[in-house]
């Protein structure tokens, strides 16, 4: 069955989404809102993960539940370059950067669970189509998020 398939998929996006989310919460450790509400929304996306690689046993999927608490082993250098550049334009720049690659990736996830919804309701899966309708829309608080700050951001940094 290629339900199979979309959750695969969807997995593997929302294990990057997490990593990226860590990342970019690692690389601007010197912005607490950054740091602190991306390290928050991570947490859903590893929640996501989890949930995911439960549905995957039902279409005989191993799929791996673990997602890491932080970015990889460079977490400590990312966030001790963030305070090294804190007072220099440049990191405004890199947010903007990072976030525009936030918003894609959570576009990017955000159809994976439309598709997996619209799958799960072709085959009549009311558990898988349960999990979509829980977990998407974290994903589209995350998806608003980035969009937010992008908005509140682009001005300060594009014109400074």
């Amino acid at each position: 069955m290629k339900i199979a398939l979309a959750l695969r998929e969807l997995h593997r996006s929302e294990k990057a989404l997490a990593r990226d989310l860590l990342k970019v919460s690692d690389r601007h450790h010197a912005e607490p809102e950054i740091h602190h509400v991306a390290r928050d929304l991570a947490g859903w996306s590893r929640d996501h993960v989890r949930a995911l690689a439960d549905a995957g046993r039902a279409y005989d999927l191993d799929l791996d539940a673990d997602v890491a608490e932080r970015s990889g082993p460079l977490a400590p250098v990312r966030t001790a370059v963030s305070e090294l550049l804190s007072s220099r334009p440049e990191p405004g720049v890199l947010l903007l950067a990072d976030l525009r690659r936030l918003h894609r990736a959570c576009a990017g996830v955000s159809l994976d669970w439309e598709l997996l919804a619209q799958g799960a309701q072709a085959v009549k899966d009311d558990e898988l189509l349960s999990l979509a309708s829980r977990c998407h829309p974290h994903t589209l608080r995350q998806l608003k998020w980035t969009n937010a700050m992008l908005k509140q951001l682009a001005p300060q940094v594009l014109a400074g």
